[in-house]
């Protein structure tokens, strides 16, 4: 039990999206508390999860709703909630864990709401994205959350070569079982040596984290039975030196199913080189083919 008493400040009215443990229940903020202990009108995306978390901090329901809000019912419930909202009354949604709208259903009660023009506020606290991307030990100034990837083997491939280049972190949600499926598609897509780290039941009793190359991570979870929430985080590419052989063969080949705009702004990033050097090369190439 904690020693959190309610903030006696009213919440004011307005949606406000509570971020909640993702392992730890001490995690919570002081914020949160007060903002489930004061809503007129709670929802959860599971609500045994939010039921189980208030009890621990002693947050009481004092008789208020705790609606399910979740995929599979949004287009049913968020009319309700947002007539509750016009209402003049304060809802707090809170996800399964971690950051609402960060692989969360929430971010469509989040847009009717303002669609309306009601307040929408978020309480800051826990989230899997970036504790992943503290202890990863890769770089932080610029990331790309991409969510899950595709659960097909083609499919995963193709998302990963379009994000291969992408002059960031990479972060991805991934499934226990999938795990090894997905860093062999990794390996494929974005090379053997890219540094990575996995992130495994993050500030939960059996947390890990292993860092290494890509192949380094898929021998680490080969042939183990893998429980448990699992982040990936992906460094950046190596900028790749080029000579203008191999910058013309890619463009050559890009240019095969995409556009001199697009083809040019694919090779630019690859390389590194300006955008409008290597449009005025597919413009050149074009011609004489």
């Amino acid at each position: 039990m904690s020693s959190w008493t309610p903030n006696p400040a009213s919440i004011p009215p307005g949606l406000h999206f509570v971020a909640t443990p993702i392992g730890a229940a001490r995690d919570i903020t002081l914020k949160a508390l007060d903002i489930l202990a004061g809503a007129d009108v709670l929802a959860a995306e599971d609500t045994r999860t939010l039921r189980h978390l208030m009890e621990i901090h002693g947050v009481p329901l004092n008789g208020r709703p705790v609606l399910a809000y979740h995929d599979h019912n949004g287009d049913q419930m968020r009319p309700r909630l947002i007539e509750a909202l016009k209402a003049g009354k304060s809802v707090a949604y809170a996800s399964e864990a971690g950051t609402p709208l960060v692989a969360d259903p929430g971010y469509q009660l989040a847009r009717a709401a303002i669609d309306e023009g009601l307040t929408v506020l978020a309480a800051p606290g826990p989230s899997a994205v970036l504790c992943a991307l503290s202890v990863s030990g890769l770089p932080t100034d610029r990331f790309f959350f991409a969510g899950f990837l595709p659960p097909k083997s083609a499919a995963r491939k193709s998302v990963l070569r379009e994000l291969a280049q992408v002059p960031a972190s990479l972060i991805f949600y991934e499934s226990p079982r999938r795990i090894e499926a997905c860093l062999r598609d990794m390996i494929d897509s974005l090379g053997t040596d890219r540094q990575a780290a996995l992130c495994r039941e993050l500030t939960k009793r059996f947390e890990e984290v292993t860092r290494g190359t890509l192949a380094e991570l898929a021998e680490s979870v080969a042939g183990r039975d893998i429980k448990g929430e699992i982040v990936l985080v992906i460094d950046r590419a190596v900028p790749v030196a080029a000579d203008a052989a191999t910058v013309e063969e890619a463009l050559r080949h890009a240019l095969k199913t995409q556009s001199s705009k697009d083809a040019s702004a694919q090779v630019a990033e690859a390389f590194g080189l300006p955008r409008r050097d290597v449009y005025q090369l597919a413009l050149s190439l074009e011609g004489r083919d």
